[in-house]
Parts: structure tokens; C-alpha cells; sequence
């Protein structure tokens, strides 16, 4: 793996936007607008013939007339012209690129070399790294960077997104807006022909600006590059793959798309869990994670106590708990004296019914007695709206708790509408804040199985004795395996 030119990459001082555009619609444009829009802190190149001006903004007619080597260039141009574009960037002293064009894998240049091999041959001598091709481009936030197609751009925060797909990209952006997540970087690999998830895994481990990293992962093709770089990565910071192509018509359709056989899902199981990494198996999942990591606290036990204002919700949130491996919370005689005296019918084991017409001083005082109770390392909230509480004021009563207790106070929020203010009010507050009683659940397991990872990812392995390896056998299966193609 390599960081080489990747702080160019994401970190760049200038920018050039070959192809840009005034032409509604087109790439170019789309990624000038953003540009201009995400208030880029650096220089800004347009490149393009066609033009003088853009917006009040002057145009360079090719990349030798710039007065500057840009850190970056953005490539949104035809196919055949992009090989020789990465050579002049090269000859300038740009050392990276994001390659938006795609087609580059199909078509092939005079020399019956594909455009996407002469594109590389272009740039290995100059050092000059590159993302994609086809890639939908790459963020930023805390420069002002939108180098992209996305539709907008991104609050800055500590999570750093990475997928080879265009268009989960755009979506978790767009989902992230309207929950105020904010990211380090967010990216798309494209068709990885250069810059891939190992290298920049290698970088984002050690950039002080991230503080968990997200994948979506549709194929691997250097597997142990991939999991030197995912296990350093995850003994510093939360690391969390979302696997597409698990089932054999999605696999099939994810080596189409990358043009690399994709790997049985078990395969990707074990290797995920070895590298001490997280998995999402469902977009929804993912979403949970993202709100997690977001918001969550450091967390220094592993048992959730759960309430809420109506028994349904919560006995879904302890059958989430009990199946995905959690563990609940075990109250102490005090803390269940207490409790009882604020729910007076409640037995005091099993679903902590606040009942349906509990006003949020009922919320806030249970909430103080469970933070109270060591045993309680996390709390969950399971609320229901009804004619009788507002949300809002609910949330409004939780919030101190949440800014001032070391432990996590989640929160999930069943509805739409109605619970929508009540939702912005625990974001606000740094509250963790979910759509159903299984997302809240899952998670906050995943924080806990970060903290269970990073106990086994220290762990010595046992001796194994004084046993004579069998060689011949290790042989033969590395033999069968690179036979097989797996490097």
C-alpha cells in the first residue's frame, strides 16, 4: 500500500477542473458549481478551450497555460483525450487526479492498449496518483472541497466515507444533511485503477482529522494489501464495511461492474472479524452506524438499560439486544427502589414501561436513576408519540442529560411527522437519535463490538506447543490458492 501524493489527494492547496463547463446538465458544470459553492479554500483552475470566462471566473485554455502546477486536478473529458491529459498534469507537477470520465476500460487507443491502461502508463512516471475512473469525485468539508456530482455538499466532521459507487455516495450524503452528520472525507473509488480501499485505508489511519471510517465494499482486488491496511486502521479508530454482492446474482453483477471476481461472502466474513473491523449487512444498518459514530461517546462497558413509554416498542428493543449478543443492564436493589417509586406498578424486572401518558419529568428522573447505577454503562429510550406528550418536550428534558453524563444517552423516536422536531432537539444535543427500536439496538452494538475488537486485536496468540509444522501441507494449499487466483 501506499500514502504517496494522497494528502494532494485530500488535502489539497489548488484545484484545476479540466473540462469545465457552462453547459446545463454536463459534469463539467456540476462539478464547478460545487466548487464554487463549497467555498474551497484553495486556488481554482477551469480548464477548457471553449471558454475565456466562466462566471466572472477566468478559463485556461490547457493545462500547460496555468501558472501553477494544481495539487489536483478534477478530469471531466472525453475519454480519448483524458491519457494525454494525465500527461501534461504529470509534466506540470500535479501529483493527483480524480478521473470522472468514464468508458476508459472498453475503449482502447492506437497502440490497442485500453484507454484506462494508457491513462496509467501516463501517470506512473511522474508519481501521479489517481481516483477512479468513473468515479462521482470526492469531498472535502473541512477545506470547503466539493469535488463532486453530488447534489450538495457535506457538514465537516470526523467520519471519512469510502465506496466505489457513484451513487451510495450521493445517497449517504444526502441522508446525512437532513440528520446534520458531518464528514473528514467522503469519496468515490470508482474503478480503483490506481488509488484503492487499501491505500486509503493507510492514510485515513492516521490522519488526526478522522475518527471512524466507513466502507462500501462491492469487490476486492488485493486482498492482503486490503487487510494489512484494514487491521492498522481499526486498532486506531472504529473501521465498518458495508458488503454488497452477497448473494451469487449481486456478486456476479459486482464483478461485471469492477471487472473483479467478486469473493464468497463467508470468505469476506472471516476476514472482516480478523482485521477487527465492524460490518453493516443493510443500508440501514450503515445509517445506524453513521448516527452512532456520530454522536456516541466513548464507551467504558457494555450493558444497555432500556425504557420506554409503552411495552411493544421496548420488548423489541430486548429481543434486538438478546439476539444480536448485547447484554442488558443489572439493576441494583437502589436503582429499582427508585424506579418503582417513579413507575409504582412496575414489577421490577423485564420491559421498563413508562406508560403512555408519562410527561418528560417522568423521562428525565428515570433517566438520572439509571445513569446513576454503574451497571448501566448505556441507556436507550423507546418513545412513542401520542395526543397526550409532545416529543419535543421529551427531548427537551433529556438533553442535559445527555450533554453532561459521560455515558451514552440514546434515543429511538418511533414516527414521522410528529417526532421530526424531537429528533433535530437530540441531535443537538449530541444524542444518538434512530427511526426504530432494532436500528437504536444494532447501533449500539456496534460501538460494542468495537470496544470487543479492539480487546482481541491486543490479545498474544497461544503457543502452539512444540509441534512440527507440516510444511508440504501449507505448500499445497498456497499452490491450489494462487492457482485459484487468490493473491
Amino acid at each position: 500500500m501506499s500514502v504517496r501524493n494522497m494528502r494532494q489527494l485530500l488535502a489539497p492547496k489548488s484545484v484545476a477542473l479540466v473540462g469545465a463547463s457552462e453547459r446545463p446538465g454536463s459534469v463539467g458544470a456540476t462539478v464547478w458549481r460545487n466548487l464554487l459553492e463549497g467555498g474551497f479554500k484553495g486556488t481554482l483552475f477551469p480548464v477548457n478551450p471553449k471558454y475565456a470566462t466562466l462566471g466572472g471566473h477566468r478559463v485556461w485554455a490547457d493545462v500547460a497555460d496555468l501558472p501553477q502546477a494544481p495539487e489536483l486536478a478534477i478530469i471531466c473529458t472525453p475519454p480519448a483525450t483524458v491519457p494525454g491529459i494525465v500527461r501534461a498534469l504529470g509534466e506540470r507537477g500535479t501529483r493527483a487526479a480524480v478521473v470522472m470520465t468514464a468508458g476508459l476500460s472498453s475503449a482502447r487507443d492506437l497502440r490497442g492498449r485500453s484507454l484506462k491502461q494508457a491513462m496509467l502508463d501516463a501517470a506512473n512516471p511522474y508519481l501521479l496518483r489517481i481516483l477512479g475512473p468513473n468515479s462521482s469525485g470526492l469531498l472535502a468539508p473541512g477545506i470547503g472541497l466539493n469535488a463532486s456530482i453530488a447534489a450538495g455538499g457535506a457538514a465537516s466532521g470526523r467520519i471519512a466515507f469510502v465506496s466505489e459507487s457513484g451513487a451510495m455516495m450521493t445517497g449517504v450524503l444526502d441522508w446525512a444533511r437532513t440528520r446534520d452528520i458531518g464528514f473528514s472525507s467522503f469519496m468515490s473509488l470508482g474503478e480503483s485503477a490506481d488509488v484503492d480501499f487499501g491505500d486509503v485505508l493507510d492514510y485515513l489511519a492516521s490522519d488526526p482529522g478522522t475518527g471512524a471510517i466507513l466502507l462500501h465494499v462491492e469487490s476486492l482486488r488485493y486482498a492482503r494489501k486490503f487487510m494489512s491496511a484494514a487491521r492498522a486502521a481499526s486498532r486506531s479508530k472504529p473501521t465498518l464495511m458495508l458488503k454488497a454482492g452477497r448473494s451469487i446474482e449481486s456478486a456476479t453483477a459486482a464483478a461485471c461492474l469492477s471487472g473483479v471476481l467478486a469473493r464468497p461472502d463467508d470468505v469476506y466474513d472471516a476476514a472482516i472479524r480478523r482485521a477487527g473491523m465492524l460490518r453493516a449487512y443493510t443500508t440501514g444498518q450503515l445509517f445506524a452506524a453513521v448516527e452512532t459514530l456520530a454522536r456516541a461517546k466513548p464507551l467504558y462497558g457494555e450493558r444497555l438499560a432500556i425504557l420506554g413509554n409503552g411495552a411493544g416498542p421496548v420488548l423489541l428493543a430486548q429481543d434486538a439486544l438478546q439476539y444480536g449478543g448485547g447484554l442488558p443492564a443489572r439493576l441494583s436493589d437502589d436503582t429499582v427502589r427508585r424506579l418503582r417509586e417513579l413507575v409504582p406498578e412496575w414489577s421490577g424486572s423485564g420491559e421498563l414501561n413508562l406508560r403512555g401518558d408519562a410527561p418528560p419529568e417522568r423521562y428525565r428522573d428515570a433517566v438520572e436513576v439509571l445513569l446513576k447505577d454503574p451497571e448501566a454503562n448505556a441507556v436507550l429510550i423507546v418513545h412513542a408519540p401520542n395526543a397526550v406528550v409532545d416529543p419535543a418536550d421529551v427531548a427537551r428534558a433529556l438533553a442535559p442529560l445527555a450533554k453532561s453524563s459521560s455515558r451514552n444517552l440514546l434515543a429511538c423516536w418511533l414516527g414521522g411527522q410528529s417526532v421530526v422536531a424531537a429528533r433535530t432537539i437530540a441531535a443537538e444535543a449530541g444524542m444518538p437519535a434512530y427511526r426504530t427500536p432494532e436500528e437504536a439496538v444494532n447501533g449500539f452494538l456496534q460501538i460494542v463490538d468495537y470496544r470487543r475488537n479492539q480487546t482481541l486485536l491486543m490479545q498474544v496468540p497461544v503457543s502452539s506447543g512444540d509441534g512440527e509444522p507440516d510444511r508440504e501441507r501449507a505448500r499445497a494449499l498456497v499452490r491450489t490458492a494462487l492457482a485459484r487466483g487468490h493473491y
